[in-house]
Order: C-alpha cells, then sequence, then structure tokens
C-alpha cells in the first residue's frame, strides 16, 4: 500500500526564497510582522504604507534581505496605478500579494456615527484592496503564478454590536476573496483569507481617534493575538504545495469564541 510520509509532503513545499512578496500596509502591526516573518523566509519584499519614514528603518534593520519601499495610500486610485506601474522592472513580478492595509474608525451606532469614519474604512479596506488587486493579478495569471493573501477579520462573519460598517467592509473582504477565487479557478493562483480576532496592534488606538486608554481596554483581562501569529499563519498558507490551497483561516485567541465573546479574568 502506498502511504503517504510527511517528509514526501516537505519535498513539495512552496520555496519562498528570492519570491517577491508585496505587503501593503506594512509600516506596523500584522504588516510589519509579515515583512519580518517572510524576510527570515528569504523573501524579497516589497513594502508601501503612508508612513515611508518606518519602512525606512525597516530596511536599514535588514541590510541581508533585498527590500523596496515606496509610500502609498491605497485610498488612492491615481496613486495606487502610477506606483505599481512605475515600479522598477525587477519589483513587477509579484509573486505572493498581501492585502494588508486596513483599518476600523469608530465604534458608534450607526445613528451616531460619522460619515467620515465610515468613507474611510471603505475607502481604506475595501476600494483600496480592489485597487491594488486589479493592478497585480492580471501580472500574476499572465506569470502563471501567485498568491493572493487577504486580511479579513471575524468582522467579515459575524456583525457585533456598533460595528455596522466596519464588519460591512469585511464581509466585503469576504466576498471579494471568494469572488476572486472563483474567477481564477482556471489559472494556478491562489486566494487566501486570514480572518482574525483580536489581535494587539494599534489597530484600536486607531479605532478610538487615539484615546489610548480605551484602547488598551479592548485586551485587558486576556492575552489577545500578536501580530506574529498572523504572520506565522501568512507564511504556512504561502509555503503549502501548489496543489493545496488554504481558503480560509479564522485565527483566534485561546480565550475568545467569537466576535463578541470573550472570556477575560
Amino acid at each position: 500500500m502506498f502511504a503517504f510520509t510527511s517528509e514526501m509532503a516537505n519535498k513539495h513545499l512552496t520555496e519562498l526564497k528570492n519570491r517577491l512578496v508585496f505587503i501593503t500596509g506594512a509600516s506596523s502591526g500584522i504588516g510589519r510582522a509579515a515583512a519580518e516573518a517572510f524576510a527570515r523566509e528569504g523573501a524579497r519584499l516589497l513594502l508601501c504604507a503612508r508612513r515611508i519614514e518606518r519602512l525606512n528603518e525597516f530596511k536599514a534593520r535588514h541590510p541581508n534581505t533585498e527590500v523596496h519601499v515606496f509610500p502609498l495610500d491605497v485610498r488612492e486610485r491615481r496613486a495606487v496605478e502610477h506606483a505599481l506601474e512605475t515600479l522598477p522592472e525587477a519589483w513587477k513580478e509579484i509573486d505572493i500579494l498581501i492585502n494588508n492595509a486596513g483599518l476600523s474608525r469608530g465604534l458608534d451606532a450607526f445613528q451616531d456615527a460619522s460619515l467620515e469614519d465610515w468613507e474611510e474604512m471603505l475607502d481604506t479596506n475595501v476600494k483600496g484592496l480592489l485597487y491594488v488587486s486589479r493592478k497585480i493579478v492580471p501580472g500574476m495569471i499572465a506569470r502563471g503564478r501567485g498568491h493572493i493573501i487577504n486580511v479579513g477579520s471575524i468582522a467579515g462573519h459575524e456583525v457585533y454590536p456598533k460595528g455596522n460598517v466596519y464588519c460591512a467592509s469585511k464581509f466585503a473582504v469576504d466576498a471579494i476573496t471568494k469572488g476572486l477565487r472563483l474567477d481564477v479557478v482556471n489559472t494556478p493562483l491562489r486566494v487566501t483569507t486570514i480572518d482574525p480576532g483580536l489581535v494587539e496592534t494599534e489597530f484600536s488606538d486607531v479605532r478610538f481617534h487615539g484615546d489610548t486608554e480605551r484602547a488598551k481596554a479592548v485586551y485587558k483581562g486576556l492575552e489577545p493575538l500578536h501580530p506574529e501569529d498572523i504572520a506565522e499563519t501568512m507564511v504556512w498558507c504561502a509555503t503549502r504545495p501548489a496543489h493545496v490551497q488554504i481558503a480560509e483561516i479564522v485565527v483566534f485567541p485561546t480565550h475568545q469564541a467569537s466576535a463578541a465573546v470573550v472570556h477575560r479574568t
């Protein structure tokens, strides 16, 4: 009887050394942790964010990794198109796209929420992901290789009180991911969404417009996920054998059971 061993599986893992990985929103949190994780795997890193000084700091700390950085606000369609069309030739053939740029603004009842907060979330989480992906995916199809990893959220599976438009934006990420997977099913491309629960990053500081005490309270009484946990999950997805597509992963800290059910001590 034929036996498929773990050693045989390892021989078919996707090699990340010298692969070109493009990470949006790479200046902090999950994006920065992802850059660190893929650097350890020997990947070449194409990094963008609004805070270019943080990307330059990352590049300076990784002299043995090939890194190209550039400033970009993914909400600006023309800026996205120009930035990706004018990349140096050596940085255009992207193997792995990690759509990480995203945010939440406010935690208010629908009738009290800020229209500006709604627009910023939809422009970043939905339209920004679309702008970047639309420029990258055709090249992946033409080259016959590519992996798109979208950072979603448990908020894309369950709506929670006062989550309204943020949840809507992450439901949209889920739908876009599934739609893309359907549309490229006849190609070698793989499409993944990683949907975390509570991860301690700048997320809550941004959501609460810099109210640090309110942000800290989100993670009080439990150990949340760390950005590195999600980064390791990304690497795991990206290194599966070419015939294996990890479609969706939901990741919680141990003491979280749903979007709204958390045990605190």
